[in-house]
């Protein structure tokens, strides 16, 4: 046999024979294929489907897409400058240009010209994202342009009224201009500005950036070039917000200066509200104690000056001090030493006013003059000098607020009263016992303070030219401010010398010194507080430090009585505390007698460590109304004259001052002037009556005028007269 036979025959006979192992072979073949381009089609699809938003992937059943609104998570961006040189203008410009490149709508707006009180609030639900930048000025101060609005922004972040939340929802970044060889006050206003909105709960979306004018030690060799860095990191975390992500800072930024930080290390920055080590009382079981200035000077002892002491914990320090001194002499056995040096230290009177209560008041806006007294604008004197309207005093009394005063000789008192809106902020005692200043000086630096502050509202928007002119001369002095002014030992030559200044005055006192009311000379208007009207409640409600302070609080209601002035009942309501004991009220009232009784609601003044008041206790206009109504009914010598609805406050009248069926409990400020002169010049034996110096009260201050107390002239009235259609008096 040929070998050739045994090689592969492809011949067709051959492919015939194995034909279906070939059927079979591209079967296969073509089965594999198939499966192949399955998974490759589906694995596309799925990829597809990623990329495609969620909002194209709503498909319906019969065919069509429903393409729901792209959700906007950054509306715009708001560049707030403060600028002196024209610097800080520039870098707006110059930051508006970054922006605009994003597509984004920009606005410059100068701190000169835009009102916080009335528009910041706009920018919590805005969407915005603002910037400022600030430069600081001379001694640490803000720019002109500035200089309002961070007043208002200070102010507002210490003010209970606005709360933690007022600007919750609100983004912002904050850019510094300044110089760094002037180390004490390097960036003052930018951290400052930083520092207010966060207390006021705005939203930090980066780190600040201080620009320094130093070359020598600016981080980036030139304030512009600190400039350019922060823009760039600024626009990047825009462009992070525009895609609706939160992105925190980098990790760098220094405690307390980024929210991706917890709020407790800011709140430690800022100052804490309560002292490691230092246990809380329940203010039911709080007995009160007086204060003295050697134990708070002890303070710095416990906390350093550079942080903030909340006003509400200064009680527990005090005490915790006390307790550590006593456990100290104890410890060293030296009682005996200890007695000498009290009381060598008691022939020695010290100041009233410690270094840390010095520092805790300024931060709260006060003006101190000297070592016991101070003075502070009320905000209703902010609110008439824009033509705003006044507070219940102007309603019922015709006191312009634009012109009103309020200040005290004393900052101390001597009740801890639950309600107190200055959260016990000052001192306690029931007799003076710290250094004295005299009057003269007092009175001169108080008109001095009060004068600065009301200057400041110069070139502010909405201040009204007429008003501020006339702000500028004190007419009247509300001894209100805190404490108990009926203290200070020199109170009626301080009192001499506010009528020979022509300035009227309003004197209010805790109903606690019955002799120094007798003592007391000729006001425009004395008021005593009547918080209520049992032994056990005014117990409970003020707190008083006297163990007789039932008696002396009769004992005052009746030396009210003897006063031939103008004389006033101030009643506080509080909800569940006060508000049944109308029988114990009247009977009250037939024992001083006085001219007018003033009720007024309770103000809510927000949590406090020394007392448990609550929303809860704030009655409601007409409860108070109610109130009011049933108190009358059981004082029959007496009608309910002038309404304050915005104050919560009714004022109810003796019989005397409605001549003709008309009311007068308005004064003729003038009037009482001479009088008082007439008085002066007599030695004392001139006297004259409540009756002597009343004037008309006009139409629309009355209880149950369509205008409920404001003003027509205010431009609030003017504007609810509009919206509600309210006829003109």
């Amino acid at each position: 046999m040929d070998p050739s036979s045994d090689t592969w025959d492809c011949s067709p006979l051959i492919l015939w024979i194995n034909r279906y192992y070939i059927y079979l072979g591209f079967a296969f073949g073509i089965g594999l294929w198939i499966c192949f381009q399955i998974v490759i089609r589906k694995q596309d699809k799925n990829s597809k489907e990623k990329s495609i938003p969620k909002a194209a992937q709503d498909l319906m059943t019969n065919g069509y897409i429903s393409l729901h609104k792209k959700e906007v998570f950054v509306s715009g961006v708001k560049i707030f400058y403060g600028s002196q040189t024209g610097t800080a203008k520039e870098f707006a410009t110059i930051l508006a240009e970054a922006v605009t490149s994003l597509y984004l709508p920009v606005a410059i707006i100068n701190l000169k010209e835009y009102d916080p009180d009335d528009n910041l609030v706009e920018e919590v639900t805005s969407k915005n994202v603002c910037a400022f930048l600030v430069a600081t000025y001379t001694d640490g101060r803000p720019t002109e342009s500035a200089e309002w609005f961070c007043k208002w922004l200070e102010e507002a972040s210490n003010d209970f009224r606005f709360g933690k939340t007022y600007l919750k929802g609100m983004r912002y970044a904050v850019f510094g201009l300044g110089n760094s060889a002037y180390a004490s006050h390097f960036n003052k206003v930018g951290k400052n500005v930083d520092k207010w909105l966060w207390m006021l709960g705005a939203h930090r979306v980066m780190t600040r950036g201080e620009g320094d004018c130093n070359v020598i030690k600016s981080k980036h060799g030139s304030i512009e070039a600190d400039f350019r860095a922060w823009k760039t990191k600024f626009i990047s975390q825009l462009q992070v917000l525009c895609k609706g992500e939160k992105k925190s800072c980098d990790g760098n930024c220094k405690k307390g200066k980024c929210e991706s930080n917890q709020r407790s290390s800011e709140e430690m920055e800022l100052g804490s509200h309560t002292q490691d080590g230092l246990h809380q009382r329940d203010p039911e079981e709080e007995e009160p104690f007086e204060s003295s200035s050697e134990e708070e000077s002890d303070i710095e002892d416990h906390q350093s000056l550079t942080s903030v002491v909340d006003v509400e914990d200064l009680g527990n320090i005090m005490n915790h001090v006390k307790k550590e001194k006593r456990e100290k002499d104890q410890q060293e056995g030296n009682t005996g030493l200890f007695r000498n040096t009290v009381k060598n230290e008691a022939s020695e009177r010290r100041a009233m006013i410690t270094p840390a209560l010095r520092e805790a008041l300024t931060k709260q806006g006060y003006q101190l003059i000297g070592s016991h007294s101070g003075v502070k604008l009320c905000r209703w004197t902010k609110s008439m000098l824009r033509g705003r309207g006044g507070c219940y005093k102007h309603t019922f009394y015709g006191i312009e607020s634009h012109r009103c005063m309020e200040t005290t000789p004393s900052l101390a008192c001597a009740n801890k009263c639950v309600f107190c809106w200055r959260h016990h902020t000052n001192p306690v005692g029931t007799e003076w016992r710290w250094k004295m200043d005299q009057p003269e000086v007092i009175l001169k630096e108080a008109i001095e303070n009060h004068q600065n502050m009301i200057k400041q509202f110069k070139g502010v928007p909405g201040v009204k030219e007429e008003r501020f002119k006339e702000g500028m001369t004190v007419q009247h002095c509300a001894l209100s401010l805190v404490g108990e002014p009926i203290m200070y030992p020199e109170i009626n030559r301080f009192l001499k010398l506010l009528h020979e200044c022509k300035i009227s005055s309003f004197l209010v006192t805790n109903a606690q010194f019955p002799v120094e009311i007798r003592n007391l000379k000729p006001v425009t208007q004395l008021y005593v507080s009547v918080d209520a009207s049992t032994k056990d409640s005014l117990k409970k409600i003020d707190r008083p430090l006297f163990k007789d302070f039932w008696q002396r609080f009769l004992d005052s209601l009746k030396a009210l009585a003897a006063k031939q002035q103008r004389t006033v009942y101030r009643l506080t309501l509080v909800k569940a505390w006060n508000v049944d004991e109308l029988q114990a009220y009247a009977e009250l009232v037939s024992l001083g007698r006085p001219d007018f009784i003033e009720v007024k609601g309770v103000t809510y003044c927000g949590e406090s460590s020394a007392s448990s008041l609550t929303m809860a206790n704030v009655p409601w206009h007409e409860e108070v109304v109610r109130f009011v109504r049933e108190l009358v009914d059981l004082i029959p010598d007496y009608e309910i004259a002038c309404e304050h609805e915005h104050s919560n406050c009714l004022l109810i009248a003796h019989k005397k001052f409605k001549i003709d069926r008309k009311w007068w409990t308005w004064i003729d400020y003038n009037r009482f002037q001479e009088l008082i002169q007439e008085y002066e010049d007599s030695g004392g034996s001139k006297t004259f009556s409540a009756e002597d110096y009343m004037a008309k009260t006009p139409h629309w201050a009355l209880f149950g005028a369509n205008e409920r107390g404001f003003d027509p002239k205010d431009t609030r009235f003017q504007r609810k007269n509009k919206s509600k259609n309210i006829s003109g008096c």
